[in-house]
């Protein structure tokens, strides 16, 4: 069966599912490209369960990034976890438990084997993605290997410098002649490019970046509006939580 014959298929059970008086439109609108655009775009959110594998990532961008944030913190010293506190947005009061803990104990907070534990632990969220990515594009999954655990690595430490530099250049174009056009080409630069490479390191190169970029592109575009919001809102949200739950 081909993909016309599918979609006929597909076309013609909804609308014999549809309440008789709403046939015709429905008839009608699933006709149209768009409509068989949007059928097509449903089945396929629902075959790749986004939901669910969007929940995931963001539970797994949090348990992956954020300790690797305060690992290199650890690591660099107090100037650099004052760049990250500040990058990341954290409450005042976390921010200044933070401080105290990283002056008195600095690198040895952490050690070789609990920096080797925080970085093998933040492959999950690559793991994730690659699971993601191979779903959506219908491809097999990259066999595990070590020939694969550095592109895991790989992905999740650049995820970690492109959030950190990401914010620090938006401070620093704020201060620049024409900030608005910089302000919003910059990151769209770095979103569409991170879109671009965070799949081709994950998926072993199976996909062309010709076929990631108007997906890296949109993301680039949707981040220009998410950045700003999230910046007003996640600072609320870690406050109200150690509020809640306390400083930690």
């Amino acid at each position: 069966m081909t993909d016309n014959d599918r979609s006929t298929v597909e076309v013609a059970q909804i609308v014999a599912r549809t309440p008789a008086r709403l046939r015709p439109s429905v008839a009608w609108v699933m006709g149209t490209w768009l409509g068989r655009s949007l059928l097509r775009l449903t089945a396929n959110f629902i075959k790749v369960q986004m939901f669910d594998r969007s929940m995931t990532i963001a539970a797994q961008v949090f348990v992956s990034v954020f300790p690797i944030l305060i690992m290199a913190a650890a690591w660099l010293g107090s100037r650099t976890s004052e760049s990250i506190t500040d990058a990341v947005g954290v409450p005042e009061e976390t921010e200044i438990v933070l401080q105290d803990a990283l002056a008195n104990n600095a690198g040895s907070a952490f050690g070789v084997i609990g920096t080797l534990l925080v970085l093998v632990s933040a492959t999950s969220l690559s793991r994730a993605l690659t699971r993601a990515f191979a779903s959506i594009w219908d491809l097999a999954r990259p066999k595990a290997g070590i020939n694969v655990a550095w592109r895991w690595l790989g992905a999740v430490l650049t995820l970690v410098g492109y959030i950190v530099l990401v914010r620090w250049l938006i401070r620093v174009i704020d201060g620049l002649p024409a900030a608005d056009t910089w302000g919003w080409l910059v990151p769209l630069t770095l979103d569409t490019a991170i879109a671009i490479l965070i799949p081709l390191l994950l998926l072993a190169g199976q996909l062309p970046a010709r076929l990631l970029l108007p997906g890296a592109v949109v993301f680039g575009l949707i981040m220009l509006v998410v950045r700003p919001a999230s910046a007003a809102f996640l600072p609320r949200a870690l406050e109200a939580s150690a509020d809640h739950y306390g400083t930690i």
